[in-house]
This record gives C-alpha cells, sequence and structure tokens, in this order.
C-alpha cells in the first residue's frame, strides 16, 4: 500500500528526441506525422511546400524568355506569381503561356495544383474530423478506506456531457523487476477493478482498487514504488453517442500522484432533474477523518 515517508521529488520524464533525430521516422510514416502534428507546423509544413513548389516552377517558366505574354523581361517575381495564379486556378487575365513550353509547363502545373489541393483538403478533414475524447482525469489518487478494505480511488468524467456507450476501463501496474537470475525488465499487473465498465458514461465516474492481499500493490510503500520506477497506467475507451465513434483517454499516476488517507472531493449534485458536475472542484482531495486505514 503506498505511503510517503519523505516529501516526493518528480520523477524523471523520458528525454525528448529532438526533431532532426525524428525526422527519418516521420518521413518513414508521413501521414500519421501529418496527421498527429500541431496545427502551426501543418499549416507552416503547407505554406513552405506551397511556396517551394511554385518556385521551382517559376524557375522553370523564367528560364526561357518570353514564356510568360505580358510579364516583365527577365523578372522571376513575374513567373512566381503567374505560377501561383495557375496553381491555385485564379486566372486574373493579365499574364498567360506564351510559348509551347510554357504551354506543357502550365499543364503540368495544374495538374500538381489539382492533386496538392485534393491532398491538402484531405489531410486537413481528417485532422478535423478524428474523434477526440475530452475525458479528464483527478490528478491525484487516492488511497482511502471502503467498506473496511484499503482501496486506491481516482475519477474520471466525461466533460463533453453526452453519453459514452459501453465505457471500460483498464489500469495496469508497471515497474522495473529483477529475477533471482538477475534479468532485468520492466513487469506488467492488472489491477482489479471494482468495476471496470460503465453501460453510460456521462458524468463523473470513481474507479476504485481494493488493496488485499491479490493485489500486485499489496506491501509496496512509497519509496518501493519510486525505487522500482512504477507506474498506473489507466486507458479508458467507448463509443461517442454523438459521434458514434470509438474514443480513448490514457492517464500515467507515479507514486508521488497517490496519496494516502485522503479523499476526493464530491462533484456530482442534482438541479431539479439534472444532474451537474463541478469541475471547479474535480481534483480537489480532502483528508480521511473516517479513521486509519485497515491493514488489507
Amino acid at each position: 500500500m503506498p505511503q510517503r515517508t519523505s516529501d516526493p521529488q518528480p520523477s524523471p520524464r523520458p528525454p525528448r528526441i529532438a526533431w532532426r533525430d525524428r525526422l527519418p521516422d516521420l518521413l518513414g510514416d508521413l501521414y500519421h506525422a501529418l496527421l498527429t502534428m500541431g496545427w502551426p507546423r501543418f499549416v507552416l509544413g503547407v505554406g513552405l511546400l506551397f511556396l517551394g513548389v511554385n518556385m521551382l516552377f517559376a524557375l522553370a517558366y523564367w528560364a526561357q524568355p518570353a514564356a510568360i505574354v505580358h510579364s516583365r523581361p527577365g523578372s522571376f517575381l513575374d513567373a512566381f506569381f503567374f505560377s501561383v495564379q495557375t496553381m491555385a486556378t485564379i486566372g486574373y487575365g493579365i499574364m498567360y503561356p506564351g510559348t509551347f513550353f510554357a504551354n506543357i509547363l502550365m499543364t503540368l502545373e495544374s495538374l500538381v495544383g489539382l492533386f496538392g489541393l485534393a491532398l491538402a483538403t484531405g489531410l486537413a478533414y481528417a485532422r478535423f474530423s478524428r474523434p477526440r475524447a475530452r475525458i479528464v482525469f483527478t490528478r491525484h489518487a487516492v488511497v482511502s478506506a471502503y467498506y473496511g478494505v484499503p482501496t486506491l480511488m481516482f475519477r474520471a468524467a466525461n466533460k463533453r456531457g453526452n453519453q459514452i456507450l459501453e465505457a471500460r476501463v483498464e489500469a495496469t501496474l508497471l515497474r522495473n523487476e529483477v529475477s533471482p537470475e538477475g534479468h532485468a525488465m520492466r513487469r506488467f499487473y492488472d489491477l482489479p477493478l471494482l468495476r471496470k465498465s460503465n453501460p453510460t458514461f456521462s458524468y463523473s465516474w470513481m474507479i476504485m482498487h481494493p488493496i488485499t492481499k491479490e493485489s500486485p500493490l499489496y506491501g509496496y510503500d512509497y519509496n518501493q514504488l519510486r525505487t522500482a520506477d512504477a507506474q498506473i497506467v489507466v486507458i479508458l475507451s467507448g463509443l461517442d453517442e454523438t459521434l458514434s465513434q470509438g474514443i480513448h483517454a490514457r492517464y500515467v499516476y507515479r507514486p508521488e500522484d497517490i496519496l494516502l488517507r485522503h479523499r476526493l472531493e464530491d462533484v456530482l449534485s442534482k438541479r431539479g432533474d439534472t444532474y451537474v458536475v463541478d469541475y471547479s472542484r474535480f481534483d480537489n482531495v480532502i483528508p480521511d477523518v473516517s479513521g486509519e486505514i485497515p491493514p488489507p
């Protein structure tokens, strides 16, 4: 059972991988990278690609004199803006191809622009349409008595307020172990929950794991969990009733996130015929004054 014997220090986070070191993996799975990168980086990348392709076509137009009618002789800017008008199918009518070579380039660029617009539109739509769960977990997990049994508790809530059908939650303990033969490995232990499914998850859900003799947490205190670099990984999944799509949420509790002899403050209240969740108190914990936690 987790106990604090000293003030915990923040556990080390995994080192961040530099962008240049991730580049080969990103190019190998470009579609996934374009879907998962942030919007500023995505817009910047599409913009730079658009400018780069137009500069290449502008160089090709600029290489042949008189390729563009009504453009200034030797003007790369005119060739560039003509390329932009062609690729974007703007067609102001001031400049137009003046040679057979320019017409071939214009045809090729129109085809590139058509595919580019389709790809950019598809990527933007895929990013917007990805189902995102607005499920939140309490910042701390607590250990207090529940029906005379020390129990690990944490809470989840659906901030959208709609129904999540067939919601299921799983909690797994991860810790480092060394076998008697000296094999060091990362071990995974399922934490049995009092209730792991919820047919209609719409408000808050108190998730509880009894720390009995069968529990992987039995006999462990804070220092032992910290030494083993333990983590409790929580995964909640279900079907969003509004979107009719599966959603997933993941949260990790580390030893310093677990509070002994505390309770989570109640956040659910009823106003008329409607239940209301007070998210301002969602992460609040209060000391458990119900008495000592009995031994498992």
